[in-house]
């Protein structure tokens, strides 16, 4: 369970999204599911870096920010986040298949391991797990909002090819 001192939700092409940071960072971000966030019962508690997070979001998804400098917190195994580092570094636009994400963190035979940690990633967008695609180039899956549409929206979003 993700500890917080603040949160924010917001509305986007995806559908709502809420967002929660811990001393200064982001340590999650939750894509509407069905028409539920994890954390929709608790009150908007608004932060600096809450802020940052929405107005970051919003020019990405206007098609006007590339690159993310919101600062994230993504606790996980050491596995975990040597993945999600490796996410983290996927430009705008581009994308890696999960054999190549396990060989850039040492683990080129751990596909599905790797699989494991980007459907575990905290704070997706941010760390852009939807860009990671299945050696040929098809979708494989997507935990995030409502699974494959949701991955097929924000590929599109990014001008991605995708089967």
């Amino acid at each position: 369970m993700t500890t917080f001192d603040s949160l924010i939700r917001m509305d986007s092409p995806i559908g709502r999204l809420e967002i929660v940071a811990q001393d200064g960072a982001i340590v999650g971000l939750d894509i509407e599911h069905d028409g539920h966030l994890r954390h929709e019962h608790e009150p908007v508690n608004e932060s600096p870096v809450l802020k940052q997070a929405v107005r970051e979001l919003r020019e990405y998804f206007a098609g006007q920010l590339r690159e993310f400098t919101v600062p994230v917190k993504a606790s996980g195994t050491e596995f975990q986040e040597s993945v999600w580092r490796e996410l983290s570094a996927i430009p705008y636009g581009a994308v890696r298949s999960y054999g190549e994400v396990g060989h850039a963190t040492g683990r080129a035979t751990a596909g599905r391991a790797v699989g494991g940690a980007v459907g575990a990633n905290p704070i997706p967008l941010i760390i852009p797990c939807h860009r990671v695609l299945a050696s040929d180039g098809r979708i494989t899956g997507y935990s995030g909002g409502n699974g494959i549409p949701t991955k097929v929206q924000l590929l599109e979003l990014e001008g991605i090819d995708h089967r």
